[in-house]
C-alpha cells in the first residue's frame, strides 16, 4: 500500500473536513502473485477512539486506486490511516466458483473452505465477530464439511449474502499491512459552507450636507439597519470591511487619485490615525458600544460578523512611532510604503516582519482576540500572501487552539503554489481565480480543480465581483451577466460571497482599469436599494441561498462531477451526496445547467453520468427546476433550452420515484 491521500508532506500539514462532510481517503493498494486482498480507511477520533472504518473499493479498473468516503462528527484534531491486507476469503470464494463447478479439487477446496470458515468463527482480538456471525460461520463450515452433499450444493449453501456479510463486517486479514496516522483538522461547517456579503459600513446611511458642501458618513448602528435586508436574502455573515481609524497623511481621493479633497473619507485600508490602531474604531462610525450593539443585532438576525484584517499601517499609526522596528526603512531613512508598480500607495506602510518576528506576532494576536472578545467570529485577511508563512501558520495554530470556531478567510490573489500554501498553513478558506475563469473549458477545468483533491486543503470561496474587482465580463454582460455569475458562484462551491451593490448590477468601471469607477474604497456610497426592485437580482440571491440551505449536496466540497454538454455556451454539473453521508438519509442529487452567454439563448444535449449519481441509468428522471418550480422528464441524455432574458440557468433536483 502506497501513496495514502490526502497527505501533505508526509502530514506536515493536516488535512481538513468538517462536521458532516463527506471526504474521501484514498490508496494504491496491490500485492505479489493472485491472491485478493482487501482494504479500508479507518477514522479516529481525537481520543483516540475509532470513529468509522469503511471498506475500500477500487476506482478505475487495473488502476490499482482505491477509495471510501467517511465523515466526522465532532471538531477537533481527527487522525485517519489505511489498512490493507491478503483477503484468504475472498480468495477461496475466487478459486471455489472456478474449480468446484468444473470437478477440480472440489474435495480439496471444500476441506480448505471449512477450516478457513472455522478460523474466522473463532477469532479473537481486533474485528473479532460477534455471537450471531460465530454462529452463522460455524453453520457453514460444518456446511461444506458435510460428505453427503455434494460441493456444489455445499459451495451455493455458505456463499449466501448472510455469510458474505459476515466477512464484510468481520474479514480475516492476512498480513496486515497498516499506514502511519495522518492527520486531519475537523472544522464546523461553516469553514466549508457559507454564503458571506460584504458591506462598508461608512456607506450605509451617509449623507450629503448641502449646506456644509461635506458628506456625512454611516456609522455602525445606520449599517446594522442594513441587517435585516441581507439576512432575508439568506446570507450567513456579513463581513464589514476595516472600521479603524484613518490616516490623513498621504490620504488618497476619489478614484485613488493622490491628492484627497476636504472631506474625502480616505481608505480604510489606510489603518491608524492619532485616534488609535487596529484596536481601535474610526471615530465617525461610532463606539465599540456601538459594535456590540452592531454584532447583537446581526446575530438577532442568524449572521455571523466578519472583519476585515489588514496588517498595514497609514503613516500616522501609533506603531509607526511607538516601533519602528516593525517596518523597513530606505536607503534615505524614509520608511518604505506599498507598492505594486505602477501602482503607489503612500498611504500604507507595510509591516516588516524580519526585525522582531516575535513581538510583532504578539500583537497581532492581542488585536485579533480584542475583536473576538467583542463577538467577530471571522476574518477576511487582506493580502496574506506578503507575510511570511511561518508566521502564519504559528499565528493560526495559536488561535485555534483557544477559539476553534473563528475562522479565517484568505485573500491572496497570487501564484497557485502560495494560495494552497497559505491554505495548508491554516487559513479555513480562499479567495480564488472564480472571477477570471469565465468559458467553458475554464469553469469546467476549476471547478474540478477546486473540488477535487486539492480540496483537502484549499477551501474555495468564490465571489463574481469584489471592491477592487470588476471583470470585462462583468462589465459588459449585464443584468444576465450578474445572474449567470450569481448562480456559478452560489452552487459552484460551497463557500461564495457578493460585494453590497451586486444587487443593483453595478457594472461601470474605471477607464481601463477592472475595478468600479467611483471606487467605495475612497468614498462614500449610499445605494437605494429599491432601485433594483425591477432588475430581480436580490430575489434570485435569496432563492440561490435557500436552493443551498434546502439541499446538503450543496454544502459539500469534493462531490462536483462534470457532465458533458455539446454546446460550448453550456455548462453542465451536479453535486450529489449518498444516504449514508446524508443528513436526511435521503440521496440529494442537484444538476445546474448554466447558459453563460449573457446575450443569446443557446441550446444543446447534456450527457448525463446518472450511474455516478447513484440513479438508474435507464430510467426517466423526474426532475423539478427549483427557480421557476417547473417539472421535466430527463435521461441520461437531454436537451435543454435557456434564454438569459428568461433564466439563464435549470438548478435540477430529482424528485422521488
Amino acid at each position: 500500500m502506497v501513496d495514502v491521500a490526502p497527505v501533505a508532506e508526509a502530514g506536515r500539514f493536516p488535512a481538513k473536513s468538517t462536521v458532516g462532510e463527506a471526504f474521501p481517503i484514498s490508496a494504491t493498494v496491490f500485492r505479489e502473485g493472485h491472491d485478493a486482498f482487501g482494504a479500508e480507511a479507518v477514522l479516529v477520533r481525537p481520543d483516540g477512539t475509532e470513529a468509522d472504518r469503511v471498506r475500500m473499493a477500487e476506482t478505475g479498473t487495473g488502476l490499482s486506486r482505491y477509495e471510501a468516503w467517511v465523515s466526522a462528527d465532532a471538531t477537533g484534531d481527527w487522525t485517519f490511516r489505511v489498512e490493507s491486507w491478503s483477503d484468504p476469503w475472498a480468495t477461496w470464494v475466487h478459486d471455489a466458483q472456478i474449480k468446484v463447478p468444473a470437478g477440480i479439487d472440489a474435495d480439496l477446496m471444500m476441506a480448505e473452505g471449512a477450516r478457513l470458515l472455522a478460523r474466522a468463527a473463532n477469532r479473537r482480538g481486533t474485528q473479532e465477530p460477534d455471537r450471531a456471525a460465530r454462529t452463522l460461520l460455524r453453520a457453514a463450515a460444518d456446511t461444506l464439511a458435510d460428505a453427503e452433499t455434494v460441493p456444489v450444493e455445499r459451495l451455493r449453501a455458505v456463499l449466501s449474502p448472510q455469510v458474505h456479510d459476515a466477512f464484510a463486517r468481520f474479514p480475516v486479514r492476512d498480513l496486515l499491512t497498516v499506514s502511519p496516522d495522518y492527520p486531519l483538522q475537523v472544522d464546523r461547517p461553516l469553514a466549508v459552507a457559507g454564503a458571506w456579503y460584504e458591506m462598508f459600513p461608512r456607506s450605509a446611511g451617509a449623507w450629503y450636507d448641502r449646506a456644509t458642501g461635506q458628506w456625512v458618513s454611516g456609522t455602525l448602528r445606520t449599517a446594522a439597519s442594513e441587517i435585516p435586508r441581507i439576512a432575508a436574502m439568506g446570507f450567513d455573515v456579513v463581513y464589514l470591511t476595516p472600521i479603524h481609524p484613518i490616516g490623513t497623511t498621504f490620504r488618497k481621493g476619489r478614484n485613488g487619485s493622490l491628492e484627497a479633497l476636504p472631506g474625502d473619507p480616505g481608505s480604510p485600508y489606510a489603518i491608524g490615525s492619532p485616534d488609535g490602531g487596529h484596536d481601535a474604531i474610526e471615530p465617525t462610525l461610532g463606539t465599540f458600544e456601538d459594535f456590540d450593539a452592531f454584532v447583537s443585532v446581526a446575530r438577532a438576525n442568524g449572521l455571523e460578523v466578519a472583519l476585515d484584517l489588514a496588517l498595514q499601517c497609514s503613516p500616522d499609526h501609533p506603531w509607526v512611532t511607538e516601533h519602528p522596528e516593525w517596518f523597513a526603512h530606505r536607503a534615505d531613512g524614509t520608511i518604505a510604503y506599498a507598492e505594486n508598480p505602477p501602482k503607489k500607495y503612500q498611504d500604507i506602510y507595510p509591516l516588516y516582519f524580519d526585525a522582531d518576528p516575535k513581538g510583532l506576532q504578539a500583537e497581532i494576536r492581542r488585536v485579533i482576540q480584542v475583536w473576538i472578545d467583542h463577538g467577530v467570529t471571522a476574518f477576511r485577511v487582506d493580502n496574506p500572501h506578503t507575510k511570511p508563512l511561518p508566521f502564519w501558520q504559528s499565528l493560526l495554530a495559536d488561535i485555534r487552539a483557544e477559539h476553534p470556531d473563528v475562522l479565517f478567510l484568505s485573500e491572496a490573489f497570487t501564484k497557485p503554489a502560495m494560495m494552497l500554501t497559505l491554505a495548508k498553513c491554516g487559513f479555513h478558506q480562499s479567495y480564488t481565480y472564480f472571477a477570471w475563469r469565465n468559458t467553458k473549458a475554464e469553469l469546467e477545468e476549476y471547478l474540478a480543480t477546486v473540488g477535487g483533491e486539492q480540496g483537502a486543503w484549499m477551501r474555495p470561496s468564490f465571489w463574481p465581483t469584489t471592491h477592487d474587482i470588476l471583470t470585462p465580463y462583468m462589465q459588459t454582460g449585464g443584468v444576465a451577466g450578474f445572474a449567470i455569475r450569481a448562480v456559478l458562484a452560489a452552487l459552484g462551491a460551497p463557500t461564495w460571497g457578493i460585494y453590497s451593490g451586486y444587487e443593483l448590477v453595478e457594472n461601470i468601471a474605471r477607464p481601463g482599469v477592472e475595478e468600479q469607477i467611483d471606487n467605495e474604497k475612497y468614498e462614500f456610497r449610499p445605494r437605494d436599494w429599491s432601485a433594483g426592485d425591477g432588475r430581480g437580482i436580490a430575489l434570485l440571491l435569496g432563492r440561490l441561498n435557500e436552493i443551498r440551505d434546502a439541499h446538503p449536496a450543496l454544502r459539500q466540497l469534493r462531490n462536483v462531477r462534470i457532465h458533458p454538454c455539446d454546446n460550448e455556451q453550456m455548462v453542465c454539473f451536479s453535486r450529489h451526496l449518498a444516504p449514508e453521508h446524508s443528513p436526511t438519509g435521503r440521496r440529494d442529487v442537484v444538476i445546474t445547467v448554466v447558459n453563460i452567454d449573457p446575450w443569446h439563448a443557446q441550446e444543446g444535449w447534456i450527457h448525463l453520468d446518472l450511474a455516478a449519481l447513484g440513479l438508474p441509468v435507464d430510467e426517466p428522471l423526474k426532475v423539478v427546476d427549483q427557480l421557476t418550480g417547473q417539472s421535466y422528464t430527463w435521461r441520461a441524455d437531454s436537451f435543454v433550452q435557456l434564454a438569459p432574458e428568461r433564466s439563464c440557468a435549470h438548478i435540477m433536483t430529482v424528485s422521488p420515484s
